[in-house]
């Protein structure tokens, strides 16, 4: 295993901006305000020739015995235990707080090597922004600037020296893979959305099987996009925990606005999304823009409706006919009913989303595409536009994720958009494509004689 450094310390002493710098990436949240993350978050990184993996947690409260707080520092926790050495994060500006002092007790007796990197130490004198810190007596403290990137390889370096596993076996036995695409190499990248509050991180958790993410009875609990790879029934996965989306009229604050844009990019980035909906709440507007938004990046979809065993009769009905009314756009997807709480209709979800992935990266051989373009045509011909009918004459893939079927012919611009989404279903009932959406482009040929037609 590649060795893994734990980031800790306080609220708001640039742990997130840390985090980034190591794995040169944006993947966490960064902004001048306390809390803003809470989850675990893992990276992957390299130091010259040697790789690992590096954790970013939230504020740590040691004292806290309830709410959010409790469970953020329980987070904070876990990455210490399962580390092989942890960066201690502290604020050159603001001196030793009382928090540094309960945290560093806590580090001294977890028996796990420490570190003490001491930020935003930017135009001081070393030694006058690590005066302070020597009292934690937690060896010998190195000011650092995440924002600038001062000092920072020097401290990784320490931190990997004191690892307890070293880092060139872990690498040799990686491949030579590294960063996040390396870490969803061959996976299947799930992507769960859906409105705050209805059950994401507890849907997460259930699948992985442990209390990985913080999952509270608090809308906006997850503020950023969290990865976590697992694998089941020998297939590998990764995982990605998103911010409830609200109706852009509701949503308050830059952080929101920002845990928004990290949700969409999580659409984006996946190969299959599942939308989690309130069997109890029923489906809002906002779900429809959620899996419109979903159809428009051309993800392949499965829709989850959570807490179906809290639910009554009616409920349920009312969901169903909800779900045919707001979200017909998403006949495609399977309709998978689930209790993440009980774990229920688990194993179920995972099959829709390996036939929604297989289906987004099925491949379609050129010859099978024109014949069913051809019993397409057969069946239902294209409307005439004046004294043109459009001829389809043959089709080939253009793409995945979402299929594309490539269709070339004369005229084509003057097929209406009801006939193209008859092919769409066409091509998709012919070829067993569920869970997908399936895209059509025309290609017209060029015409011989238009340069004989103009000189005339």
């Amino acid at each position: 295993m590649l060795p893994t450094i734990a980031l800790v310390g306080r609220p708001n002493v640039g742990k997130s901006t840390l985090f980034n710098r190591l794995t040169k990436s944006r993947n966490a949240l960064v902004a001048d305000i306390p809390g803003l993350t809470r989850d675990r978050h893992y990276g992957r990184a390299r130091a010259g020739e040697r790789d690992y993996i590096v954790v970013d947690t939230g504020g740590f409260e040691p004292v806290a015995t309830a709410g959010l707080l409790y469970e953020m520092a329980k987070q904070a926790r876990t990455a210490i235990a399962e580390c092989d050495a942890v960066v201690f994060v502290v604020d050159a500006r603001s001196g030793v707080a009382p928090q540094d002092r309960e945290i560093g007790e806590l580090l001294r007796r977890s028996g796990r090597p420490v570190i003490v990197a001491v930020n935003k130490a930017e135009g001081m004198p070393g030694e006058r922004a690590t005066a302070d810190f020597h009292e934690l007596a937690l060896g010998e403290p190195y000011p650092i600037s995440a924002a600038h990137g001062e000092n920072v390889r020097d401290l990784v370096e320490i931190a990997l020296d004191r690892c307890a596993a070293p880092a060139e076996a872990a690498a040799s036995a990686d491949d030579g893979e590294s960063g996040e695409d390396a870490a969803s190499a061959g996976r299947i990248v799930v992507a769960i959305v859906g409105r705050p509050n209805v059950g994401k991180s507890t849907l997460v958790n259930a699948l992985l099987g442990e209390e990985r993410v913080i999952a509270f009875d608090e809308p906006g609990t997850t503020r950023d996009s969290i990865r976590l790879d697992f694998e089941q029934r020998g297939r590998r996965y990764t995982l990605i925990d998103t911010a409830g989306v609200r109706r852009r009229a509701k949503v308050d604050g830059t952080i929101e606005k920002f845990s928004v844009i990290k949700t969409l990019q999580s659409i984006a980035d996946a190969h299959v999304v599942v939308l989690l909906l309130d069997a109890v709440e029923g489906i809002s507007e906002q779900d429809a823009h959620l899996a419109g938004h979903v159809l428009e990046e051309g993800r392949a979809l499965v829709v989850a409706i959570n807490k179906w065993d809290a639910a009554t009769h009616e409920q349920r009905e009312a969901v169903r006919r909800d779900i045919e009314r707001k979200l017909a756009f998403t006949d495609f997807a399977q309709q998978q009913p689930i209790s993440a709480r009980q774990r229920h209709g688990l194993s179920a979800l995972l099959e829709g989303v390996d036939a929604a992935y297989a289906a987004a990266m099925a491949r379609l051989p050129t010859p099978r595409l024109t014949r069913a373009l051809q019993q397409a045509v057969l069946r239902q011909q294209p409307p005439r536009a004046g004294m043109v009918r459009p001829k389809l004459r043959y089709a080939h893939q253009g793409g995945m994720n979402p299929p594309i079927v490539v269709i070339h012919g004369s005229a084509l611009r003057h097929v209406p958009a009801a006939y193209r989404r008859y092919l769409e279903h066409f091509f998709a009932d012919a070829f067993k494509l569920r869970g997908t959406p399936l895209r059509i482009e025309f290609k017209t040929g060029a015409n011989p004689w238009a340069d004989t037609t103009a000189r005339r």
